[in-house]
């Protein structure tokens, strides 16, 4: 089974498209008014997230008649786009409403229900070899404040969902990094695998993770009530370890279309009743003194249908956890973050990313990439928008860096 690593290290301090649209704003909660992130902007194939501020940018190569808004748990809208009307949107997205036939719209047993969408894979997902365009992003805090960021846009080969993951390949078409130089945030994380996540969590293809019939034997299974995605009724079927591992096993959500039984979403959160076994998942290196305490490690993976193709659209993966060290009374909590959307797919022409200049699982990301510096970095791409806080930290850490 293929696991989730942080290495933990000592380190030492250390032109615009002319036709471009551009459209943004903020998407909040209609009954609260509270911003809501990881929200799904989309126009045709090209798609960015909110980020935790609700704040999206969506970069277009013409003007659209419409943008579509769509989150977990709420009413999709189309939102009409003018000349006039493309920045500083305000989205109100409506919670659905589950009807009670709805809850019990189906008597399947919840794990043949998880078999016979595994079956349905190659009739949901893409049959072509297809090359996807994301943006990545990995932060690590201290407590509270940041002290590492690192993001890039990323191309993506990936081979058909009838074969596995040997092929698909990750390529960094550029990146920017920081680290704090405060000789007290000496202690970097770097997540293993880094932009490579966009291939190994993708369960639905990486089979070997999850959903095969050994790893599946491993957990319990029931219903649980219905959401909808897209406005389309999904279920979602909990599972729960029911066996004893020599390694760490999840707890989950999965999402299926009530109609194409497809996977639309998978929740995970690993299982930290045996903190030595999660540790043994997590972590794989650390300086000598310091003692790793894990607290969670939990990941989502989002899937989209569009043009008759589902296939991966977002992923996050956190990692929460404490380091005390021996001459030191009170221990420290660090949270790891790293996630990517997937902003544009093509399956025209498309040919295979070499291995010779892809990124590879075992190495860091912050090792690939140069440090922050324009401030029109990201000017022609789309990505996830920094929350407020982020970019506070951003500014902070690059005049830092000038400084030294």
């Amino acid at each position: 089974m293929k696991r989730l690593w942080l290495t933990i290290l000592l380190m030492m301090p250390l032109a615009v498209l002319a036709q471009q649209v551009v459209i943004s704003g903020t998407v909040v909660d209609d009954k609260t008014g509270d911003p809501l992130g990881q929200v799904s902007i989309s126009s045709g194939k090209v798609s960015v997230v909110t980020n935790e501020d609700g704040a999206f940018t969506l970069k277009l190569p013409a003007m659209p008649q419409h943008v579509r808004i769509s989150h977990l748990g709420y009413k999709t809208r189309q939102v009409s786009i003018t000349q006039e009307r493309t920045e500083g949107l305000k989205v109100r997205l409506m919670p659905t409403t589950i009807q009670l036939r709805e809850i019990v719209v189906t008597n399947e047993d919840p794990r043949q229900l998880v078999d016979i969408a595994i079956k349905k894979i190659p009739d949901n997902y893409s049959r072509v070899p297809e090359l996807l365009k994301g943006f990545y992003r990995e932060t690590a805090m201290k407590r509270k404040h940041y002290i590492y960021v690192a993001e890039g846009v990323e191309d993506m080969y990936k081979t058909p969902y009838t074969r596995g993951t040997a092929r698909d390949r990750v390529a960094i078409v550029k990146g920017r990094r920081l680290l704090s130089q405060k000789s007290g945030d000496t202690l970097g994380v770097k997540v293993m695998g880094g932009p490579v996540q966009a291939v190994i969590m993708d369960i639905v293809k990486n089979r070997e993770f999850l959903l095969n019939k050994e790893e599946l034997d491993l957990y319990q299974f029931s219903m649980a009530v219905p959401e909808y995605i897209n406005d389309r009724l999904q279920y979602v079927v909990k599972m729960d370890p029911k066996a004893v591992q020599t390694y760490a096993l999840y707890h989950g959500k999965l999402y299926i279309d009530a109609e194409r039984l497809a996977f639309t979403r998978i929740e995970l959160s690993l299982d930290m009743s045996d903190r030595g076994k999660a540790t043994q998942t997590m972590l794989v290196k650390k300086p000598l003194g310091v003692r790793f305490r894990p607290r969670e490690l939990t990941s989502v993976v989002d899937y989209r249908y569009e043009d008759g193709v589902t296939r991966i659209s977002y992923l996050r993966n956190t990692f929460r956890f404490n380091c005390d060290w021996k001459k030191r009374l009170f221990a420290t909590s660090f949270t790891a973050t790293c996630e990517m959307v997937v902003t544009d797919s093509s399956s025209d022409n498309v040919m295979p990313i070499a291995s010779k200049g892809s990124f590879d699982s075992r190495d860091a990301y912050y090792d690939k990439v140069e440090y922050f510096m324009d401030p029109a970095y990201w000017e022609q791409y789309n990505i996830i928008e920094p929350s407020e806080s982020l970019d506070k930290a951003i500014q902070k850490l690059v005049s830092t860096y000038r400084r030294n």
